[in-house]
């Protein structure tokens, strides 16, 4: 027997013996498209109509059994490289999604582990010559979950954040007093977050070092030159994600002087949460109210000024209103619109062209030290962004860039992924650190929210010489007059 072929072997075994059935069906098997085992109908409405693929628009099922097993996404899935089990590989997932699908799989915690330790990361779907959607086929797994997406906290977030977004920022500024006090670190110390069974959230106040208490948006909404009243032209409008506006207000500011810096004048949009919050956690009718709100208000402004790009500064965001069209499959008023939004969404590290810019001064290269760039997955994988961030750093910054070795290996934040699998995101996270201190870099830069709070919480502990910066910020530090680079973490809102 051939070394692929006893490798295929062991891993069908493997497989089977892991979701309790013994042996995994050839692809070419023939069942019907419309075989759903794990939809009850009453669930429906937790669930897409069908999913967007670069195959053509599939139903789930039919998503799935794309998957061949060919085993190319093997070595580019995390939760594999570090477990070297299938059932937690992208192939291996699909499969098990295809068994749940044909009501073949008979362990349902297989099931729950096989899905719920997925990062969504999408490096399988940028390794897999089909391009096998496995990110969207697992959530649609997680959303057949008992009690998936009905923890307290999390419908509390979706449903203040639709409903009451104000009430949402009062109680979030109340969380952040109280963080202030040091209560919450004494709580984690004598391990108060174990008793009520989240300790996951001594993880996620342990990670922010400092916050503002004053959102973004409260900001901009104050500046008169980016209000829509009065104008007849914008070149851009601005899109606060929660990250940037709740948390990382330095990065929402950096972006908006960056595109005025570069792209001239334009207009602060006034959004909503985009809704991803909603959609990873099985609420998908609150995903889609997030989106047509969002879209109405584009659609208010396009009647106005036009055609203009909408810039959002958190990769994961950005990369999810692109996605829009998926939510509205089914409906023909909604889908038009949410294609045609989904088309002026525009992530800042894919807008400002590396010819605008120029080698920045050496001083400000100096305090920044040796630069290097890190994917945020949904940039890479759920964007295709690689070059044009990179064309801008050399531009800026010349020799004093370097190339980081595996720069599109997940961090381990992913999201509520650093709480809710801890050992496993550190395991991930563990990669990269050791990747960036091969190169000695002293910058890291990143476009997502979620990277820049793992990657820092991560150096601090591991390689304090080096910082995580957002691209924005980089970019403002190195462009601007008498802008400096922030020195320590504290200083960009972390």
């Amino acid at each position: 027997m051939s070394p692929n072929k006893q490798h295929e072997e062991e891993n069908r075994e493997t497989a089977g013996a892991e979701t309790g059935y013994d042996e995994i069906s050839s692809p070419s098997a023939h069942v019907p498209s419309e075989v759903n085992e794990l939809f009850a109908p009453e669930n429906s409405g937790r669930h897409l109509t069908n999913l967007l693929t670069d195959l053509g628009e599939r139903n789930l099922y039919d998503a799935a059994v794309q998957c061949n097993r060919c085993g190319y996404c093997e070595t580019s899935c995390p939760t594999y490289m570090l477990t070297g089990r299938e059932t937690i590989s992208a192939r291996g997932r699909n499969q098990f999604m295809r068994m749940l699908l044909e009501g073949k799989a008979r362990d349902s915690a297989a099931a729950a582990e096989s899905l719920s330790t997925c990062l969504l990361c999408g490096a399988c779907t940028s390794a897999c010559y089909a391009k096998v959607p496995t990110p969207d086929i697992v959530l649609e797994g997680r959303r057949t979950l008992d009690g998936y997406g009905d923890n307290f906290f999390a419908r509390a977030a979706v449903k203040t954040l639709l409903d009451a977004p104000a009430l949402f920022g009062f109680w979030l500024k109340l969380a952040y007093l109280v963080k202030m006090t040091g209560l919450p670190r004494l709580a984690a110390k004598m391990g108060l977050y174990d008793f009520i069974g989240m300790p996951g959230l001594a993880d996620a106040e342990g990670a922010v070092n400092k916050v503002p208490l004053r959102f973004a948006a409260e900001i901009l909404r104050r500046d008169p030159a980016l209000r829509p009243g009065g104008k007849t032209a914008a070149n851009w409008a601005y899109f606060a994600a929660c990250g940037p506006n709740y948390l990382l207000t330095e990065v929402a500011l950096a972006t908006v002087r960056v595109l005025r810096r570069h792209a001239g004048e334009g207009i602060f949009i006034e959004n909503q949460c985009c809704g991803l919050l909603a959609h990873n956690y099985g609420r998908l009718e609150d995903a889609r109210e997030f989106a047509r709100r969002n879209i109405l208000r584009y659609e208010e402004l396009k009647a106005v000024f036009g055609d203009f790009p909408l810039v959002a500064d958190c990769a994961s965001c950005a990369a999810f209103m692109k996605s829009y069209e998926q939510l509205f499959t089914g409906d023909e008023v909604w889908r038009p619109r949410a294609k045609a939004f989904a088309a002026a969404v525009r992530d800042i590290l894919e807008l400002i062209p590396a010819e605008s810019l120029s080698h920045a001064e050496p001083a400000r290269l100096e305090a920044a030290g040796r630069i290097t760039y890190h994917d945020s997955c949904r940039a890479a994988h759920g964007q295709g962004i690689r070059k044009e961030p990179r064309a801008a750093l050399r531009k800026l910054a010349g020799k004093r860039y370097t190339e980081l070795p595996e720069s599109d290996w997940c961090c381990g934040g992913a999201g509520a992924f650093a709480f809710t699998q801890p050992e496993l995101s550190a395991r991930v996270l563990d990669r990269k650190l050791r990747n960036i201190a091969s190169v000695q870099a002293n910058t890291v830069v990143v476009g997502s929210t979620s990277c820049l709070v793992q990657i820092n919480a991560g150096l601090k502990a591991a390689y304090p010489s080096a910082k995580a910066v957002h691209y924005s910020v980089l970019l403002d530090s190195l462009t601007s007059e008498g802008a400096k680079l922030p020195a320590d973490n504290a200083k960009i809102n972390l």
